[in-house]
């Protein structure tokens, strides 16, 4: 199946809640959009489905102005976090129903329902009722359900987020199945997900782009505390040197990956796992501040640094706050970027 022959140049704008975010996607392009909440991220998604109606601002698909073109014109697919399938219909009847909804005829229909089934990996399940369906299941379904309008734009508004792990890795492989030739845009709050399916990275807050670039660029190097927090990562400021970063905190780290000028603001990016904290030795000295159970590891926070450690390393090393310690990283674990 295929989309639209040309991206989208849109420019939400919606004073009435604080957005004004200019978007740019390529004709085959996915572009993950990430923020906290209440960033505007809903209302970026909302004002291109056609669901808000703007004064202000505009919608450029493949050349087609669509600002005040209304939702069921604008060859917009979109998929939600819940499938919300018709109970009273089968998984094809559900899938078939968008091209009938736009005119096209029954056999028509029936065709594309099916094309767009095998697409994600789902026509064993044309003739099954949705309530028999698991999650993943019909998190497909939905997806299949939105590819079978043929859009020319693919909205993709946190489509896993209501799934356990298994699921989500099932709905990943259809979502790569259904962006491919067309522009689209996906919210999420999950890495994987963004590194797996989107080419771009774009950050929103308080209703503005603070920072946008290639996936692996903006995860790797991240210039704004929300951005690390996204990829895993802390960023500790200070000024660049000619070697890595002069912290703000004292001392400094060494960088294999420093594109700042010396002298000028910059931040440091690492993982916590990358830290490593000792009572003595090479490092920078630090005390220990607070300590606190992750994911199966203590994370020590020291001063300006953040390191995770086993919990028997904790333990040997007494951590709790108080404590002198060293803390040293390699590196090649740092990266070194101006500050967004």
């Amino acid at each position: 199946m295929t989309g639209g022959g040309a991206g989208l140049v849109a420019h939400v704008l919606v004073p009435e809640r604080d957005v004004d975010v200019r978007l740019t996607i390529g004709p085959d392009e996915c572009v993950a959009l990430i923020g906290p909440n209440g960033a505007g991220k809903s209302t970026v998604v909302e004002a291109l489905a056609g669901l808000l109606r703007t004064r202000d601002g505009s919608v450029v698909l493949a050349g087609r102005d669509l600002t005040s073109v209304p939702t069921h014109r604008r060859r917009v697919g979109l998929v939600a976090q819940r499938p919300d399938l018709f109970a009273h219909r089968t998984v094809v009847g559900n899938v078939a129903f968008g091209p009938r909804a736009t005119g096209a005829g029954r056999l028509e229909a029936r065709h594309r329902a099916a094309t767009a089934l095998a697409a994600v990996g789902a026509s064993g399940l044309a003739d099954r009722s949705p309530t028999t369906l698991s999650g993943g299941q019909a998190q497909r379904v939905a997806v299949a359900r939105a590819l079978a309008t043929e859009p020319a734009l693919l909205l993709l508004d946190e489509p896993t987020t209501a799934l356990d792990v298994d699921a989500r890795t099932e709905v990943r492989a259809a979502l790569r199945a259904a962006l491919r030739g067309r522009p689209t845009l996906l919210v999420t709050h999950d890495p994987l997900e963004a590194v797996t399916l989107a080419d771009r990275v774009v950050v929103l807050q308080d209703g503005r782009v603070v920072e946008e670039g290639r996936t692996e660029a903006v995860l790797r190097q991240p210039r704004t505390p929300f951005s690390a927090s996204f990829s895993g990562l802390v960023l500790v400021p200070g000024t660049a040197t000619p070697t890595g970063i002069a912290l703000d905190g004292g001392g400094e780290l060494a960088s294999a990956t420093h594109t700042v000028p010396p002298g000028r603001p910059a931040v440091a990016a690492l993982h916590p796992t990358a830290a490593r904290v000792r009572r003595d030795g090479p490092g920078l000295a630090r005390t220990v501040t607070a300590v606190e159970p992750r994911d199966g590891l203590v994370r020590v926070h020291a001063g300006d640094l953040v390191a995770d450690v086993t919990v028997a390393s904790a333990a040997a090393l007494g951590l709790e706050p108080g404590v002198a310690v060293r803390v040293a990283v390699d590196p090649d674990e740092v990266s070194v970027a101006a500050p967004a």
